[in-house]
């Protein structure tokens, strides 16, 4: 065979191969091109364009993150259904599942007449039983409705002072909704009054725990004024309101409209209550109202229906006459106008105008001086004095005049109970008008004296009332803080320990004076739970130092007790030898172990008590 047909043969197969793995990688090719865009598409379709297409051979690669299990079998079975799943790699990852969230725990409390009915989520392991039983001390003899669910997770920080709290807050309401969470507290109900609604809300501030977030929405009734009262002056200080009522806020909004218009500035109080006379009353106080701004200067008052306007003798009579006039057609039907233009002041009297005087000092006591119309007059209110401002507080000097003027002993009796509404001050009792004036913690008493002197003096009656409100002398705004409460005991035992006999739990007599001025403070945090904490040293037994501390610790409660302190928020609790503060190696570090301790306690038992305020310092006592 010639050489050149022996080479030809093998280059012809080895050509054909290369043309054919040419024409197969070719055909792969398009293969690979076509599966990945149908399963590309597929996936699109399908909402899976997070998975990622790889082609490698024949074979289609699927890679990518997954939310879930479910989702990346779905995107697995789209792409089945478009190649031979065979063909298909799966390199697709699960996201990893995050740890189950804890639920939000909370715990809705109803409670009215027939019961505490308890709804929401509590942790699993919570004493469903003796919560019950803490809710039902709140309504006796009724059932405590539990529709709480359970659910298995740990108790969350401050789900029990947040449960504590929110009993006590029922407790104080009978008529509440309390929705409880760890963090947050929120009080909804009706009170009976006002003042409860303020005395509450102070209790309820005082007592919460550090850090737990308190909502108080607290609500009252309209309160009943009687008699509905408005008095309105305009002198040299200016215009402004002894006392103001409406029945409606409407009502209120037009008044106080009329109040500024005729000069009043500044916040000014209008009483929204029950009682109005008559539905028009806010017409007739603007026509009022506006009356007295015309002529200038005056007092203009309202009770119930009886309208009185007092203006002195420099209003000339012409306009006085004419503005009367005017506010008479004015005025509804329902309402009575009295009107007085002051004559000007005697000055013929030998020895001035007939004058009674009461003045009620810082200290509570009362100074009667002046005149009186006989001695029956004068032994009625001297007793009325004693009954208003207790025995022993009354000094009464006056003198016999039986020419006083008719009324006399009406008007000073009201100056009496006006001086009532006041921590300190002076009424003056005069035949032309009557003052009172002086200071009080309540902002009400301006306008409670307004209304006395009102429906007690009567028609045209002219008197004066300058009332100055201080935050220190309201009973509730001066209440101290718990932190304060504990504050102020630190202090009195800073200076001296309570002593007891040695190995006894009876006190020492010579510590009598610190448990006087210990009660003296603890009486006004009545309702601040507070421990009373007795410890020891470490000698003698283990047992016997136990009861020994708890015997001292009640037996300064019992002290408390005979001093008349309000005990209901105390707890005695002994601890032994356990919490020393210094080195019982000493005498020294024994007796500063030796001690009693005042520190604030958890509103409730199961809640652990609140640690001793920052630079509060321990009370300390014993031998």
């Amino acid at each position: 065979m010639p050489i050149g047909r022996r080479f030809l043969l093998p280059v012809a197969l080895l050509t054909g191969a290369a043309l054919s793995l040419a024409a197969a990688t070719v055909a792969v090719g398009a293969i690979e091109n076509r599966s990945s865009l149908a399963v590309r598409t597929a996936l699109a379709l399908a909402g899976q364009d997070w998975v990622e297409v790889s082609a490698d051979g024949l074979q289609l690669r699927l890679s990518g993150m997954a939310e879930t299990e479910a989702q990346r079998f779905r995107a697995l079975s789209v792409a089945a259904a478009v190649v031979d799943s065979a063909r298909l790699i799966d390199a697709m990852e699960v996201r990893p599942a995050e740890a189950m969230r804890p639920p939000d725990f909370s715990i809705e409390a109803l409670r009215n007449d027939d019961g505490v009915q308890l709804i929401g989520l509590v942790p699993l392991g919570e004493d469903r039983e003796a919560l019950r039983a803490r809710m039902g001390e709140l309504a006796p003899g009724t059932e405590v409705a539990d529709m709480l669910e359970a659910a298995d997770f740990p108790t969350p920080a401050g789900w029990d002072r947040a449960l504590a709290f929110g009993w006590e807050a029922l407790r104080r309401l009978p008529r509440s909704k309390v929705s409880i969470a760890p963090e947050r507290v929120k009080v909804t109900a009706i009170t009976g009054s006002a003042a409860e609604k303020a005395r509450i809300e102070s209790e309820l501030a005082r007592i919460a725990p550090p850090g737990l977030h308190v909502v108080l929405a607290l609500s009252a009734p309209r309160p009943v004024i009687t008699p509905f009262t408005l008095r309105f002056l305009i002198d040299g200080a200016g215009a402004r309101f002894d006392a103001c009522s409406a029945d409606t806020e409407a009502s209120r909004r037009r008044i106080l409209a009329a109040a500024v218009a005729a000069g009043a500035e500044g916040q000014i109080d209008c009483t929204v209550g029950l009682g109005v006379p008559s539905p028009r009353w806010a017409a007739a106080a603007e026509a009022g109202i506006a009356a007295l701004a015309e002529l200038g200067e005056g007092t203009l008052t309202f009770s119930d229906t009886d309208v009185s306007l007092v203006v002195p003798h420099t209003v000339p009579p012409t306009a006085f006459d004419r503005v009367v006039g005017e506010l008479d057609r004015a005025l509804p039907d329902a309402f009575a106008l009295t009107a007085v233009r002051m004559r000007p002041p005697a000055t013929d009297a030998p020895d001035g105008p007939p004058e009674f005087t009461a003045v009620l000092t810082p200290e509570g006591k009362l100074q009667l001086r002046g005149r009186l119309t006989d001695p029956a007059v004068r032994e009625v209110v001297e007793s009325y004095a004693v009954a208003r401002f207790g025995a022993g507080q009354v000094d009464a000097a006056t003198r016999i005049d039986p020419d006083l003027p008719e009324g006399w002993p009406v008007r000073v009796l009201a100056a009496l109970e006006s001086l009532a509404k006041l921590a300190h001050g002076q009424a003056v009792v005069r035949p032309d008008t009557l003052s009172v004036r002086g200071t009080a913690g309540d902002r009400g008493a301006r306008a409670a004296i307004a209304r006395i002197l009102a429906a007690k003096l009567g028609d045209g009656a002219s008197f004066e009332i300058e009332v100055a409100y201080e935050a220190r002398l309201d009973p509730l705004a001066a209440l101290p803080t718990p932190a304060e409460c504990v504050a102020a005991i630190t202090a009195i035992l800073a200076e001296r320990k309570i002593t007891f006999a040695p190995g006894s739990a009876e006190i020492s007599a010579d510590a009598y004076p610190i448990l006087d001025r210990i009660a003296a403070e603890l009486k006004r945090c009545a309702d601040v739970p507070i421990e009373i904490a007795a410890h020891s040293d470490s000698q003698g037994r283990d047992e016997m130092n136990l009861a020994l501390s708890q015997a001292r610790a009640e037996s300064v409660l019992a002290a408390l007790m005979g001093r008349r302190v309000p005990t209901g928020n105390l707890t005695a609790v002994g601890y032994g030898e356990s919490r020393p503060i210094a080195d019982n190696a000493t005498e020294e570090g024994r007796e500063a172990n030796r001690r009693i301790e005042f520190v604030l306690a958890a509103p409730a038992a199961r809640a652990e008590p609140d640690p001793a305020p920052d630079g509060a310092g321990e009370p300390e006592a014993q031998e």
